[in-house]
């Protein structure tokens, strides 16, 4: 397999890409994203070059790229959310280089993902997106996710008692703090009904004009995940919206956000290919970018 750096323009800011090429003529590309963090387009543990690697040796090509002001980008970075130039500066790209493509996936961690939906309904070519612990962060949705999933763990766990009945641990102060989460969780029915202002309203938005795939990873050592989970519970419209599309999802219940071990990052490419392989049917799309 042909792997190939690339020097490519968005807004007159030179961009640099990795292409992994696939033998033939593919139709479906995927494009690898990685949108905030001290990461860039080699991902967390060099994730992203081996499911590059993995997904070219199944015929799908892949470009990987930096965004601005990350990584060997030229140029600042403005945030997950600005990034729509880029991701259309680098499809272009993908797209000159693989003259047989009609169709392209976007496939994000963390607040990759919201980029994606921000972004998808935007582009015609754009077919599915592949959301990797998905990013919906509010300060209230995290504060009810602390809540939910660690304090009240910890009350079931042996070592945590073990630490109060050996005045290991400061009762004072962790309920200060419990109370303080408590407060600002109980703002989440609050900014449920402000101004579509919001990420997780602005991401929602996106969803609703994107007629694509989802494939959905999430793991379950992670707070990210479950504050999305905790949106969509709370949340009829994100419950309709995800409804209406055909969403794939995997739970890998030990896995850390990053997905850290090779037994986890094997099993997420594995779950790619398979979800790509049923992107790369005919779609009923023009193969042409909207304005």
């Amino acid at each position: 397999m042909k792997e190939s750096p690339l020097v490519f323009d968005s807004d007159g800011v030179p961009l640099v890409g990795m292409l992994h090429d696939a033998s033939g003529h593919p139709e479906l590309g995927i494009l690898f994203m990685v949108a905030g963090g001290p990461q860039y387009r080699i991902g967390g543990h060099r994730q992203l070059v081996q499911w590059s690697r993995q997904f070219a040796a199944a015929g799908i090509p892949v470009f990987r790229f930096d965004f601005k002001g990350m990584g060997d980008s030229y140029g600042d970075y403005a945030g997950f959310e600005d990034t729509g130039s880029d991701i259309r500066s680098a499809i272009d790209c993908l797209f000159r280089e693989v003259p047989s493509l009609k169709r392209v996936a976007l496939w994000g961690e963390c607040n990759a993902c919201s980029a994606s939906l921000f972004y998808a309904h935007r582009d015609t070519r754009v077919v599915g997106v592949a959301m990797l612990n998905p990013w919906v962060r509010t300060e209230a949705g995290e504060a009810r996710a602390i809540v939910k999933h660690y304090y009240l763990n910890r009350l079931m766990e042996p070592s945590f008692w073990r630490k109060v009945l050996t005045l290991q641990f400061d009762v004072l102060g962790s309920l200060r703090s419990a109370l303080g989460l408590v407060r600002k969780a109980r703002a989440v029915s609050d900014e449920a009904g402000q101004a579509s202002g919001s990420l997780p309203d602005r991401m929602l938005h996106g969803l609703r004009r994107f007629d694509g795939g989802l494939m959905m990873v999430m793991s379950g050592r992670d707070l990210v995940p479950k504050e999305f989970d905790d949106l969509v519970a709370s949340s009829p419209a994100w419950q309709a919206e995800l409804a209406k599309h055909s969403v794939v999802r995997h739970d890998l219940p030990m896995a850390d956000h990053t997905f850290s071990c090779a037994e986890w990052r094997d099993q997420v490419g594995d779950w790619g290919v398979e979800w790509l392989a049923s992107l790369r049917q005919p779609a009923q799309k023009n193969a042409s970018c909207e304005s």
